[in-house]
């Protein structure tokens, strides 16, 4: 889906400001803290027809992620891995500013920054995917649906997407003498092999404040936007900076503090999450 840059919202001047002197006393508009992410429900299991799911609600952003699994080719380069690929979509109906038609840079960046996220630290063990080392291996198509914007999708999709890969299972499968794999759909199967957990983080620098979890209108006064994936060890896994504003060392290490205390909470919502 695309954006249209005319149809982008303004924020009144005096809006900006009556953030600004709210973040001044340490509040938001919603009454949250300057550190404190949103409210989170995570739901797994939402979508039958498909090997793994979950709907997450991070404040009104809500975004629904379904996995598919299916027997392909590896890529030439790694014949000793399965496949995973992982693609955004913005709906429509989400918000006033997407339209039908391909992903925008907005949708391709969300996908790609939860792939490499994945991927760096080898959040799936692709190794487990194989079947016949370089002829058949599992292909997990991972698809993200925004169903309802209103800021902060990088980690209401990393979240979505950890919990559908936690949930997802893989068929029994019998190997013909044509070569041919035969998957027993109603076979109970065995869980996704998962090496590690993966959260983001997403911190927006407005005016002199640094704040986590931005909503919508916070995104678009903000001079620029930080998110920084973890691991469950607390390393970081992969980064990402949109927008124009210049960061400083202290604003990097105030927002790298925030955003690893805000990723326990978010390990926290996975881990009581009902599988």
């Amino acid at each position: 889906m695309s954006i249209t840059p005319f149809k982008m919202p303004v924020i009144p001047l005096i809006k900006k400001q009556a953030y600004l002197n709210l973040y001044e006393k340490g509040l938001r508009e919603d009454g949250r803290r300057l550190d404190k992410p949103r409210n989170i429900e995570v739901k797994v299991g939402v979508l039958d027809k498909a090997e793994g799911s979950a709907l997450v609600k991070l404040g009104n952003t809500q975004v629904l992620v379904g996995v598919k699994a299916e027997v392909g080719q590896p890529f030439k380069d790694t014949p000793d891995q399965g496949v995973l690929v992982v693609h955004a979509e913005n709906v429509p109906l989400a918000s006033p500013i997407f339209e039908p038609g391909p992903p925008d840079e907005n949708a391709i960046e969300l996908s790609r920054v939860v792939d490499r996220s994945l991927r760096e630290v080898r959040a799936v063990d692709l190794e487990s995917l194989v079947i016949r080392p370089g002829e058949k291996v599992w292909n997990l198509w991972v698809d993200i649906y925004v169903l309802d914007h209103d800021g902060n999708l990088f980690d209401a999709s990393m979240l979505a997407v950890m919990a559908a890969l936690e949930t997802t299972t893989l068929k029994d499968y019998e190997e013909l003498e044509t070569g041919e794999i035969l998957v027993k759909r109603d076979s109970p199967g065995a869980k996704l092999k998962i090496n590690h957990r993966v959260v983001t983080v997403t911190t927006a620098k407005i005016g002199n404040y640094i704040i986590v979890d931005p909503n919508f209108e916070e995104e678009i006064i903000a001079d620029y936007r930080l998110v920084l994936a973890f691991d469950e060890n607390m390393r970081i896994v992969g980064a990402q900076k949109t927008g124009s504003g210049g960061m400083t060392l202290k604003d990097f290490k105030t927002a790298l503090k925030i955003s690893k205390e805000v990723a326990q909470i978010y390990f926290k919502a996975l881990e009581q999450t009902p599988k």
